[in-house]
């Protein structure tokens, strides 16, 4: 329709993390790709605006996260590196992590398959569940 489209986000799990103890968040930034069809929509005749999702994509965040590891493992400033990450870029800095001496560890969240190539560079490999929902990050409910 080319009708203009306010969209915003929320951080309900990243914002509160990042203000913990030893704990850093990187933020890149985030690209609109277009629209795309929903996959509910696509035996459909006629579409409306209400087929359409947009599309981001984040850049940035490994480089970011790349030299951060990189300057943390030749100034020695940290022992334990523990990565939140499926993303094989970061693979060269993790290898200069290890290779500086660093003990390189990696996170597997809500079932998320490692890929074997980070599991190459890992010491150890940690699966965790995370919440998905700021009121299950606070450890809140909804029963009152």
């Amino acid at each position: 329709s080319k009708q203009k489209k306010n969209i915003e986000g929320t951080d309900h799990l990243m914002k509160p993390l990042s203000q913990k103890n030893l704990f850093a968040g990187r933020y890149g930034t985030l690209k609109f790709r277009g629209w795309i069809l929903k996959k509910t929509s696509y035996q459909k005749q006629t579409l409306t605006d209400n087929d359409f999702e947009p599309s981001f994509e984040q850049k940035g965040v490994d480089m970011r996260i790349g030299l951060d590891i990189s300057q943390y493992s030749m100034d020695k400033s940290v022992e334990h590196i523990i990565l939140v990450s499926n993303d094989t870029d970061c693979i060269p800095a993790m290898k200069c992590a290890r290779k500086n001496g660093l003990k390189m560890s990696l996170i597997a969240y809500n079932g998320t398959n490692i890929s074997p190539e980070l599991k190459a560079h890992a010491d150890e490999i940690f699966s965790i569940n995370m919440p998905t929902t700021l009121e299950m990050f606070r450890g809140t409910n909804n029963k009152g």
